[in-house]
């Protein structure tokens, strides 16, 4: 297998106007992995790239029906990981994951470009479940799911572990010393549309995550973490509409490259927050419903529920849609941004009425 290593095409010319453009040399280099396979190729249709990272997926037409070819823009060892938990999840637990297909020497990836390249099974149909409370309840099930069957995995010997499991801390921590960088910066940019609008929030934002971080000290955290990570499992780490869909037999779950051990909560509170944000206001229906089909799927305990009220009360939203200022401020801090930072305030102020009712809400019965 050649030497050449893959690095990320975001800024070659041609990728500035085609979204499916890959270069020469990582083509050439998949259709030399693609010969590790037995597999008899038909086609080969780029679907997604990750340009800015150097990672690609292609949908395979072969005489055994069609296939995932994806190749992964993570470390090796990093991949080696998710790769593992892929395998675990459909050797093992039987879970509705997509199924790794073997190379010819029985691995479960190739090794080409300082990159790892895998075929899976190409599940379809697979339909995205509606975007109303019916779908974000299948999601939050099949989630819930999920999580319960990574209990127990185990990397591969030579995969680095990855694990969030330990960071909750140092990641609200770095909320606040964010919010620092971005007040500094909407001050050296005073002139631009949206640095007011910052310069005026940004206290209101810094005193929740004072708040949060404190309440998070004073939690069962530290006495859940001590659990260990295969006593918790897996997140997902990118879990939502695209990535759970509807297959023939139940909802499948895919992409599950950036796997990694973090108390489950985490994946359900992104998955929470982001749908409030998409309804620009929080309902207490929609969240009591959604995390009372995932604890049908995988029970809560009192503790971690606690965990997970302290981690929707960070102020995540702001956090996601600003951090980018630090960038390209002179780009960022637009009307548009001043717009959006509107927006956020007013549906964050919609959030505080429902975490409160659901706080110690009875609902949630043990099983």
């Amino acid at each position: 297998m050649e030497k050449e290593t893959i690095v990320p095409w975001v800024d070659e010319e041609q990728n500035l106007t085609d979204e499916f453009y890959v270069p020469n040399y990582v083509i050439k280099l998949g259709k030399e992995v693609l010969k590790q396979y037995s597999l008899s190729v038909k086609s080969m249709q780029i679907v997604t790239t990750k340009s800015d990272k150097g990672g690609a997926i292609w949908k395979l037409e072969t005489s055994s029906g069609p296939k995932s070819f994806k190749l992964l823009h993570r470390r090796p060892t990093r991949s080696m990981f998710s790769l593992g938990a892929q395998e675990y999840l459909v050797q093992v637990q039987k879970a509705r994951v997509p199924g790794l297909i073997k190379t010819k020497d029985g691995m479960n990836y190739v090794e080409a470009g300082d990159k790892l390249w895998f075929v899976a099974e190409w599940i379809e149909p697979l339909t995205p479940v509606t975007k109303d409370l019916t779908g974000a309840k299948e999601l939050c099930y099949a989630l819930g799911e999920f999580h319960r069957l990574t209990k127990g995995f185990v990397p591969p010997s030579q995969a680095e572990i990855a694990s969030r499991l330990h960071k909750w801390p140092n990641t609200y921590e770095k909320v606040l010393v964010k919010m620092d960088w971005i007040r500094n910066i909407a001050k050296a940019y005073k002139e631009m549309p949206a640095s007011a609008s910052l310069l005026e929030v940004i206290p209101m934002f810094e005193q929740q995550a004072k708040k949060t971080i404190d309440r998070l000290q004073q939690s069962s955290y530290g006495e859940l973490v001590k659990q260990g990570n295969a006593y918790w499992g897996l997140v997902h780490q990118d879990y939502g509409w695209s990535n759970g869909q509807m297959g023939k037999n139940g909802m499948w779950i895919i992409d599950l490259d950036g796997v990694a051990y973090d108390l489950p909560i985490r994946d359900l509170r992104k998955l929470i927050s982001g749908t409030m944000a998409d309804l620009m206001k929080w309902d207490v229906t929609w969240v009591k419903e959604m995390i009372k089909a995932y604890h049908e799927a995988n029970p809560l305990t009192p503790e971690l529920y606690d965990i997970l009220m302290i981690d929707l009360s960070l102020p995540n939203e702001f956090y996601k849609n600003l951090k980018e200022a630090v960038y390209e401020p002179e780009v960022f801090l637009n009307e548009q941004t001043k717009q959006l930072i509107q927006t956020i305030v007013e549906t964050d102020k919609t959030k505080w009425p429902v975490l409160q009712e659901i706080q110690q809400w009875k609902g949630l019965k043990s099983k």
